[in-house]
């Protein structure tokens, strides 16, 4: 797994693969395989990829019996509506099952981040092939110089749409896109610019933040999740962390010097530090959940044990500069499209020494400008709400990012909108009750024509 995928929960994203699956069944044959001509569509599978301008095949390497996985390169334009302006490599991988199964495109948002064995949940559920993209400016995926003005929704959806349209030349059957948190969103925003692109969209764990100024449904989330005794424990601890705060700062600062970082962007290790406690609920309620409501430290444990816990939930290894720069992309993304939340913290009054903390600007250098758009995500919920088709929104019942969903209206069709209970951050179909997994399969299927 990629570091993309071990270091992202620190921004309300995906740690791990949210909609993923499992490795790919060991069938000898995929279903629908032709034995004629389609023994020779592929059989040059390899050389027909090739075949596309723009394409490269970087290499292949072993996977599950009946597939053949690919890494490959496609060149983007770094502005689609002025492709003089110059280009670059966006780097995606592709699990080839058959030219007659439906293709799956999967969007990781960020990094490509998984190996041969990866497959998402549709995929796994269709029997498809599946397209792994790596986003734009993430990575390899990086035009130089990177000009991050042109890091915008609608030009990575124009990314998606080029590279789809291509494949389209071999891949005639179904297409079905699909992602999780950022990838989620990712694959929403792809629709609303390019909305017949795909036969239908599987969204998991995807916010919707359509007022970057009120964060006031996180709040209410924070104060109804799980049990009183859960969050009054969660609450504590944040405090005894604070009240602690020299003796675990300094052990802070010793892992951080044993491991050559630092913590420039963010201003120092004592920063990172509150930072990190203030993210405690988000970190626990998207990965830790119901069952570790027992294990919240008191504040008889020790100063070794509660630093311990604190790092196995909020994992101090991603604040320092060598994870936010490598995330500098998608900070920017939040700050000029996206929005980002700030959680309301009353019961910390007096242990905070740094107001503003949680403001996106936090992990950007000054000298990157940030001009946020509001009507960008306000567009797409629009597009969601009156336009929107063949999408299934997937949310786990305890994870914070469904404080602000999306919602469908008057104007979507064929859409549903289901929600996993006790869940949290990361999850597939399966989490769903089951009268609701069979529905959201159903669905699935349908649209991929299997």
């Amino acid at each position: 797994m990629g570091r993309g995928f071990a270091v992202l929960s620190l921004f309300s994203v995906v740690l791990g693969l949210v909609g993923s699956g499992t490795a790919v069944p060991a069938a000898a044959q995929p279903a629908g395989v032709a034995q004629a001509g389609g023994q020779q569509a592929e059989a040059d599978i390899r050389a027909r990829i090739e075949a596309i301008p723009g394409m490269r095949v970087l290499g292949e390497k072993p996977a599950a019996p009946g597939i053949r996985y690919f890494e490959l390169s496609y060149r983007q334009p770094v502005d689609h509506r002025h492709p003089e302006r110059g280009s670059f490599e966006q780097r995606l991988s592709l699990q080839h099952r058959s030219v007659q199964r439906p293709m799956v495109l999967y969007t990781s948002g960020y990094d490509l981040g998984a190996g041969p064995n990866f497959r998402s949940d549709p995929a796994t559920l269709v029997d498809g092939n599946q397209i792994y993209t790596e986003q734009r400016y993430f990575a390899a995926s990086r035009p130089e110089p990177a000009d991050l003005s042109f890091l915008t929704i609608q030009q990575a959806a124009s990314d998606h749409h080029r590279l789809i349209q291509a494949l389209k030349a071999i891949y005639r059957s179904a297409w079905i896109s699909t992602g999780g948190s950022k990838g989620g969103m990712t694959t929403v925003y792809h629709r609303r610019f390019f909305p017949e692109d795909v036969d239908g969209s599987v969204v998991y764990s995807a916010p919707n933040d359509t007022n970057d100024r009120d964060d006031s449904a996180y709040d209410k989330f924070f104060a109804d999740v799980g049990t009183p005794e859960c969050r009054a424990a969660l609450q504590r601890v944040q405090r005894e962390a604070l009240l602690r705060r020299d003796e675990l700062v300094a052990r802070y600062a010793r892992w951080a010097q044993a491991e050559g970082e630092t913590f420039d962007t963010l201003g120092s290790v004592d920063r990172a530090f509150e930072l990190a406690v203030l993210r405690l609920p988000m970190m626990f309620w998207m990965y830790a959940g119901e069952p570790k409501c027992a294990g919240v430290p008191t504040a008889a444990a020790t100063t070794d044990e509660l630093y311990a816990w604190l790092d196995g939930i909020i994992h101090f290894d991603i604040y320092p500069d060598s994870s936010v720069e490598f995330f500098q992309p998608y900070f920017y993304q939040l700050g000029t499209q996206l929005g980002y939340l700030q959680v309301a913290t009353p019961h910390l009054d007096g242990l905070l020494r740094y107001p503003g903390i949680q403001e996106v600007r936090s992990y950007l250098p000054r000298d990157i400008p940030l001009r946020f758009q509001a009507g960008a995500m306000r567009d797409i919920d629009r597009w969601v709400r009156f336009r929107g088709s063949e999408i299934l929104f997937v949310y786990g019942e305890n994870d914070p990012l469904r404080a602000e969903p999306f919602r469908l209206g008057p104007g979507s069709r064929d859409s549903r909108v289901l929600i996993a209970p006790h869940t949290g951050h990361s999850l597939t179909l399966a989490a769903l009750t089951p009268d609701d997994a069979a529905t959201a399969t159903a669905m699935l299927r349908r649209w991929a024509r299997v």
